[in-house]
């Protein structure tokens, strides 16, 4: 049974009229809806799903808005997922198995699984958003993918009420992509699996977080203290969104064949890359960004943060447009001196 899913229980969900999303998206960008439903459940989910008028109106699903732009008013229908409940599912020879509604928020589910003694993903601690987000953007970070730590999800097809698992092959995960991400207002996840190692080996490979670990004298660091660093890396590094409005790394590294990228250490030594599996490399967009001269520079009520250039920061009553104009800018730029394009990472609506 999905955690929030209750056979034979009332409706578990709330409808408000013009709602502000304001408050809901975290780049704090002004947006009302025509309608927020709130979803705590599956149940409640295919009640609307079943009500007249359903099909008529388009339709936004919303985690966190920790990945989002809004671009304005929204005239559908916007779903706050906020399906609760964790779990181990079960114990392998190689695995704990845990699972996770989609509306429990990423960063407390992390911590939450290395208190419980189930160490795997400690490097992706801090990323803003819900756990049914994580699996659409296939979330990443200081050396690990979700993709590495995924068993399976649950899903609600909105058109049908249909309910359908999928696995890591299903859910046909990309560099910051799913075939969710493709595929907007399709899929509402409801609830998502993860495969956590047994033995676990602390993933150190990332630069920051091995010279973290080092400084604090860490040789053999354990899940949590590896949690820890990477907290205080992303804690110097980036903006909190409660403070200063923001959706995180903005730009996706991207990524070229070997060619392209030994023409550009020609022209720039200094250039930071990472080899691929596939013989392409995968340059860091927020060198590339830094050196066209964004870091720090704002445009309008927009700007490229100071101690970060991969991240656009709301300095104050932004809308959609404002970020959608310093982001064309950049890739612009950056597209005109290094001949790469940059894309963004978040959904533009």
């Amino acid at each position: 049974m999905l955690p929030g899913s209750t056979p034979g229980a009332t409706a578990d969900a709330a409808l408000v009229l013009d709602a502000d999303l304001s408050a809901l998206n975290t780049f704090g960008l002004h947006a009302r809806a025509a309608r927020l439903l709130r979803v705590r459940s599956v149940d409640a989910l295919r009640a609307a799903i079943g009500a007249p008028g359903w099909s008529d109106t388009p339709r936004l699903v919303l985690g966190g808005g920790s990945n989002l732009v809004l671009g304005g008013d929204y005239a559908g229908t916007v779903l706050r997922v906020e399906i609760p409940g964790r779990r181990l599912l079960r114990t392998e020879a190689e695995a704990w198995i845990v699972e996770a509604g989609a509306g429990e928020d990423w960063h407390d589910f992390v911590r939450w699984t290395l208190a419980q003694g189930w160490p795997g993903l400690e490097n992706l601690s801090l990323i803003p958003g819900t756990v049914g987000a994580a699996p659409i953007q296939n979330i990443g970070a200081y050396g690990l993918e979700l993709v590495e730590r995924f068993d399976s999800l649950d899903a609600v097809e909105l058109d049908s009420g249909e309910l359908r698992s999928f696995d890591a092959a299903a859910c046909a995960f990309g560099y910051r992509d799913s075939v969710f991400k493709r595929n907007p207002g399709k899929w509402l996840v409801a609830a998502v699996r993860f495969r956590l190692p047994r033995p676990w080996r602390a993933v150190t490979r990332y630069a920051d977080v091995a010279r973290e670990l080092e400084a604090c004298g860490l040789a053999q660091p354990s899940a949590l203290e590896v949690s820890d660093a990477v907290i205080a890396i992303r804690r110097r590094k980036l903006p909190d969104p409660a403070v200063l409005g923001n959706a995180g790394s903005f730009f996706k590294n991207p990524v070229v064949d070997a060619a392209r990228c030994a023409r550009l250490l020609a022209a720039y030594p200094a250039l930071p890359h990472y080899p691929q599996a596939d013989g392409r490399e995968k340059l860091a967009a927020g060198w590339l960004i830094e050196q066209a001269g964004w870091k720090g520079r704002d445009l309008g009520p927009v700007g490229c943060y100071e101690r970060q250039a991969l991240v656009l920061v709301n300095r104050g009553g932004a809308r959609g447009a404002d970020v959608r104009r310093i982001a064309r800018a950049i890739a612009d730029d950056v597209e005109a001196r290094f001949g790469v394009r940059l894309e963004p990472e978040p959904v533009f609506v």
